[in-house]
């Protein structure tokens, strides 16, 4: 017989059978049992989790006649049907291979039909948020009107993909990462009923490398297995994974506590060196600092640890203070959110190495610390805010009211307050040199979710700001205030996490920032474009101001002379001819 993986011998039959998901299951049930079945439903959730499997035994459910309980029998020729896959009431679709409209065309024309076999057609759509927009369309006019007897499950680990409209027309369910104790039981469950002998701590390894994915869990046990001699050991299970050895932990740790720079680098150059890929080192590192810090503060929560703990470990959790593993994963942390949008994370890496064996951690404070920090930071940028906003208003009255005509001749040549920030105005022609519209409206379309992207300081940061031209390999910012520009300039962290966001939404796009404050913008826009040989159109790279206050002025006075032939001659007529 060929030979199947685990995943697929011991994917879930039952609701009872899923790991971790018991809300929903219950639900589920409860809605079989009280016959209160949705027209359509949406599995939502990261890989792994049981999606398609509960969708499976939900069609199993709505057509076993001998279902009980809200759980299908699995014997009756229905349930074994759907099992196999050959029962043609019950459709699986994979909307990555068939997300045309003509597929959804097709499936609407085909639910016009009653079922044949089966109480229900179940439509199981896997993937949907990959269907085009036409698609949808054609969708929702199905979810709009449904059928009777015709169910659709729709089933995405993106559900921000999925159009408001259709989540609408749904019920949606949430399936969460799986807990490791969960997985940690269903894996030992699976080798005790195969008669495989096994560590429990392999187990652990394997259920944390599975993050919170029952069908990766699977997966690597699959490939324990195949690599032990009989046995799944803990040394098994950190070589299938690429964790860190426990002896390579207590090294690492044991040389920044020493404020061994040089070893700490060492270190890290054998690791990666042997294959330990940079996001699982971190998250090793971390799960270590946390047990550290438990073990001093509540050593009984790590009792089935206990016995896997070196010497070297229990000594460095002695001698190393609660404030220093305070420090040690706030770094750590920095570094596992900086790697994920760059293509160099052992940069990333050597530089935490060196703050990690640093003498002083004083520029990276605990973790309660940063955020109080952060909390202080973000309150005086909005007074400050606030404050600009004040004086800007006042500006706007003196606006306002009749000036001279010579007035707008000498605001024009006006030059801006001196400044403690000096204006980078090289920088600036040459991205309006090279500028063109069509960078500068792709950086605009993802701006919102450049600041989401953001932590709290730097978002509050950047909303003070507007890109304001863009070329292929710069980017113009402007900032509402001279702080806040001269603040975000100096910010290292701020740039690098601004051009890696921008580089990872924008495909083959990494520009140049250039700060400078709103109201030298004008300023340096003019100077621009008197300095060109040949004239130069300005909408070549950005709206200007003027254009957008001209749109506005003849919006007012259209709204004044409507008003004005209303007051004149009482309401607008209109005339039709016969």
């Amino acid at each position: 017989m060929v030979y199947q993986a685990l995943y697929r011998v011991w994917r879930s039959q039952r609701f009872d059978d899923v790991i971790g998901q018991q809300a929903i299951t219950q639900t589920l049930k409860n809605a079989i049992i009280q016959n209160q079945i949705s027209h359509a439903y949406l599995f939502t959730g990261p890989r792994g989790t049981g999606k398609t499997s509960a969708a499976k035994i939900l069609a199993k459910a709505v057509n076993c006649p001998y279902s009980k309980d809200g759980e299908p029998c699995n014997e009756c020729e229905i349930c074994r049907s759907i099992t196999e896959g050959n029962q043609e009431d019950v459709i699986e679709i994979d909307a990555a291979s068939n997300n045309g409209v003509e597929e959804i065309r097709l499936i609407r024309e085909r639910a016009n039909y009653a079922p044949t076999q089966a109480k229900y057609k179940v439509y199981i759509i896997d993937e949907v948020h990959m269907l085009s927009t036409g698609a949808f369309n054609a969708l929702l006019k199905t979810l709009e009107e449904p059928k009777k007897n015709v169910i659709f499950i729709l089933a995405t680990t993106e559900p921000h993909k999925i159009p408001a409209t259709i989540i609408s027309r749904t019920q949606r369910f949430d399936f969460k990462r799986i807990d490791t104790k969960d997985i940690v039981e269903h894996l030992a469950y699976i080798l005790d009923k195969n008669e495989f002998k096994f560590e429990e701590e392999a187990l652990n390894v394997i259920a944390q490398a599975a993050e919170g994915g029952m069908r990766d869990g699977l997966s690597i046990l699959d490939q324990a297995i195949s690599f032990s001699n009989g046995t799944i050991t803990l040394q098994d299970a950190l070589e299938v994974t690429g964790s860190l050895t426990y002896d390579m932990m207590d090294r690492f740790i044991s040389a920044c506590e020493q404020k061994n720079t040089a070893e700490c680098l060492q270190l890290l150059d054998e690791m990666l060196t042997s294959g330990k890929e940079a996001r699982r080192l971190l998250e090793n590192l971390l799960v270590y600092c946390r047990d550290l810090l438990i073990y001093q503060k509540a050593p009984q929560l790590l009792a089935e640890k206990a016995q896997h703990f070196t010497e070297t470990f229990k000594q460095s959790a002695e001698k190393i203070s609660a404030q220093q593993i305070y420090d040690w994963i706030n770094i750590l942390n920095r570094a596992q959110n900086e790697i994920r949008f760059t293509t160099s994370p052992r940069i990333y890496l050597e530089v935490a190495a060196v703050k990690l064996a640093s003498e002083t951690t004083g520029e990276n404070p605990p973790a309660d610390s940063s955020s109080s920090a952060d909390s202080q930071e973000v309150a005086q940028l909005k007074e400050q805010v606030a404050a600009m906003q004040k004086e800007m208003d006042q500006l706007k009255k003196q606006t306002i009211q009749p000036q001279a005509t010579a007035q707008p001749q000498q605001n024009k040549e006006k030059k801006p307050a001196s400044t403690h920030y000096r204006l980078p105005k090289k920088r600036v022609f040459k991205v309006l040199k090279e500028a063109t519209k069509k960078e500068l409206t792709s950086v605009k379309e993802v701006w919102e979710d450049l600041l989401d992207s953001l932590s709290v300081t730097q978002k509050a940061m950047l909303r003070a700001s507007q890109p304001k031209a863009a070329s292929p390999n710069g980017l113009v910012i402007a900032f509402d205030y001279e702080i806040i520009c001269k603040k975000a300039a100096n910010d290292q962290d701020f740039v690098l996490a601004v051009q890696n966001n921008i580089s990872r939404m924008i495909p083959d796009y990494a520009p140049d920032l250039v700060y400078i404050t709103n109201e030298s913008w004008p300023l340096l826009r003019q100077e621009f474009l008197s300095g060109q040989e040949e004239p130069v159109e300005e909408s070549e790279f950005a709206e200007t101001e003027e254009e957008t206050e001209t749109k506005e002025t003849d919006e007012n006075k259209e709204g004044l002379v409507v008003s004005k032939a209303q007051d004149l001659f009482g309401e607008l007529a209109t005339i039709k001819e016969d």
